[in-house]
C-alpha cells in the first residue's frame, strides 16, 4: 500500500493492459458489426470491411498499449540507473 501511496509502484502500467483487453474487445464488436450494418444485410464487402477494422483495430491498440508501456519500462530502467 505504501509502494501506490508515494508512486514506488506505478498503477498506470496494470490499467494500460485492462484497457488493451476493453479495445480489443470493441475492435472486434466494432468489426462483427461492420459486417452485418447496412442497408442490404450482409454482404461480401462489408464483410471484408468487418474484416479489416477488427484486424486494424487490434492491430492499432496493440501498438498503441506498447508505446504506452514502452515509455514506462524507460522510466524503470531510468530509475535503475539513478539507484546506481
Amino acid at each position: 500500500m505504501k509502494d501506490a501511496l508515494f508512486f514506488n509502484n506505478m498503477l498506470t502500467p496494470k490499467i494500460i493492459t485492462f484497457v488493451y483487453w476493453i479495445l480489443l474487445l470493441a475492435a472486434v464488436i466494432g468489426g462483427i458489426g461492420t459486417m452485418f450494418a447496412g442497408f442490404e444485410g450482409f454482404t461480401f464487402s462489408s464483410f471484408l470491411i468487418g474484416i479489416f477494422y477488427a484486424v486494424a483495430g487490434a492491430v492499432g491498440a496493440r501498438i498503441w498499449c506498447e508505446l504506452l508501456i514502452v515509455l514506462f519500462k524507460m522510466n524503470e530502467a531510468l530509475q535503475d540507473l539513478r539507484k546506481k
